[in-house]
């Protein structure tokens, strides 16, 4: 069993419910649904293009999936993550638009955003105790000889390449996508998304996903609202 810190919105939200008809999934509950067509793709070329990321559901990254610390439980990270939350306020991310990253797409800030970085940096180092160290087979997985130096270092220490300096914040919608078929994929996306990413998106609570067995889709496990202190400074 894995677990894993993501923000996400909150179920009745609408960008997750965008996200959710999109990728055939809401993470928040057991059951998969039809994909539809979009724009120019088929209803079958988006159940295709939305494969990988159907998975793991739509989610930014903030903690990367991990097994338990051998001395933690499922209560002590939950209790953990109820009192980081009440302590820490949100992080208002001025503007989400439509980006590919490494081949694949997904919603990315506008610009870098030194407060919401900070704010990854703060979960990663808060949870990092309850996460069990990787295994050799898990650092495989990672393909490290492909890791640029400060990426395995993080890998070996935090458990995951991408924290800190080399943080990319990124919602996932698609897999890799071929330079041929991202265009099409792109106005698909622009056109589904277009409406909800006028307005700012907050960063408004954590929430713990779990992954049952390996290879099985990671569901919500709770939902932990941020602080009730005044928003950080969105610019």
């Amino acid at each position: 069993m894995r677990y894993a810190i993501y923000y996400t919105p909150g179920q009745d939200e609408k960008l997750a419910r965008i996200a959710a008809n999109w990728l055939g999934r809401d993470p928040f509950g057991a059951a998969t649904r039809p994909v539809e067509a979009v724009g120019d793709l088929s209803a079958a070329e988006v159940a295709f293009h939305t494969a990988s990321a159907r998975r793991y559901g739509f989610h930014a990254t903030l903690k990367a999936p991990f097994r338990l610390a051998p001395n933690e439980t499922e209560a002590s990270l939950r209790a953990a993550l109820d009192a980081f939350a009440e302590a820490t306020p949100p992080v208002v991310i001025p503007r989400l638009v439509v980006g590919q990253i490494d081949g694949f797409f997904a919603l990315v800030p506008e610009t870098r955003f030194a407060p919401l970085n900070e704010f990854a940096g703060e979960v990663v180092r808060a949870f990092d105790s309850f996460r069990a160290p990787l295994t050799e087979a898990e650092i495989e997985r990672r393909s490290p000889d492909a890791l640029k130096p400060d990426e395995f270092r993080n890998l070996c220490q935090w458990g995951y390449p991408y924290v800190f300096d080399t943080f990319r914040f990124h919602m996932t919608l698609s897999g890799r996508v071929g330079p041929e078929e991202s265009p099409r994929l792109r106005a698909a996306i622009d056109g589904l998304f277009a409406d909800v990413l006028r307005q700012p998106v907050p960063v408004d609570a954590l929430t713990l996903f779990v992954e049952s067995e390996p290879g099985a889709p990671f569901m919500v496990l709770s939902h932990h609202a941020l602080g009730r202190g005044p928003a950080r400074k969105t610019a």
